[in-house]
């Protein structure tokens, strides 16, 4: 067989995946689209739904819950936006379904036993921290925000009484909705840290022991991202370390059991003994803590 045959055999597979790669695209836009249109129809009372937080905090000041148009466009772009997130939000079971069946395939039965968790867990986390947000970090950032406020104050002047400036809020909708957007998906990002973890520690990439070693750095990292996407309020902070640093510490304890099972799994094959490692390390009762060496 020439090196040409060759070429021509493993041509094959590879435009038969590209081929199946782009129907899978392409069903998975179609869906997005169907769900920006499904959106665009209801897109105010969607718009609704996420002034609520702003609503209630201006309802505690006393104030009537409105927000405007700076440009002559606006409107119609946060129906646009409205659209796109609510399409995303839609189609994402369907697309992540396509992405699935594109992948399965190529993975064993015990591989996709594996991976299938993770793909159901991913969204479940993402919408819950989105609800996380939206019920109580949003309300305290608005509050926070809204404090800043101040009415018209008259002064005592030589002659007569003069008016100061007052700071009243008369929002964009589109800053707002940007600014909502911003913290939704931020929150719905960082409660991926459970399944990041997880996964990587069942590719091998992290063990648990190297999490609890790396605690003092991850606790840092932690309230820089606090500090990040949150408003400079302690409250607000102080709930997000302490939610983030809670699912770090889940993180570790589902790593160390995937590292149990793996354990069990290699002594029964017989692959390491019962005083070892899954590295094949002699265990030091003494030092559980302590870093396996490869």
């Amino acid at each position: 067989m020439s090196a040409s045959d060759d070429l021509d055999d493993s041509a094959a597979p590879l435009l038969e995946h590209l081929t199946e790669l782009r129907s899978r695209l392409i069903k998975s836009l179609m869906a997005f689209i169907v769900g920006m249109i499904i959106c665009f129809t209801v897109w105010n009372p969607i718009f609704d739904f996420l002034t609520l937080p702003l609503c209630s905090a201006l309802d505690a000041e006393g104030q009537d819950c409105g927000l405007i148009f700076i440009a002559l466009e606006e409107g119609f772009f946060v129906a646009i936006q409205i659209s796109l997130l609510g399409g995303l939000c839609l189609s994402f079971p369907y697309v992540s379904y396509q992405m699935w069946r594109f992948i399965a395939p190529g993975l064993y039965k015990s591989e996709k036993g594996a991976f299938l968790p993770f793909l159901v867990a991913s969204p479940f986390m993402f919408f819950l921290g989105a609800a996380f947000a939206y019920y109580i970090i949003t309300p305290l950032a608005f509050n926070f925000f809204l404090g800043f406020q101040q009415g018209n104050v008259l002064t005592d002047g030589p002659e007569a009484s003069t008016q100061a400036a007052g700071l009243l809020f008369q929002g964009s909708a589109k800053a707002y909705l940007n600014l909502t957007i911003k913290f939704i998906v931020a929150f719905g990002l960082c409660f991926q840290l459970p399944v990041l973890l997880t996964l990587m520690g069942k590719a091998g990439l992290v063990s648990a022991a190297g999490l609890r070693n790396t605690r003092k750095y991850a606790v840092i990292g932690i309230l820089l991202m606090a500090a990040l996407a949150t408003p400079p309020d302690v409250v607000s902070q102080v709930i997000l370390f302490t939610v983030i640093y809670g699912l770090y510490e889940i993180s570790i304890q589902l790593v160390a059991r995937i590292e149990r099972i793996r354990l069990a799994e290699l002594r029964a094959n017989g692959t390491v003994g019962e005083d070892e490692d899954m590295y094949g390390n002699p265990l030091n009762p003494t030092d559980d803590d302590a870093d396996p060496k490869p």
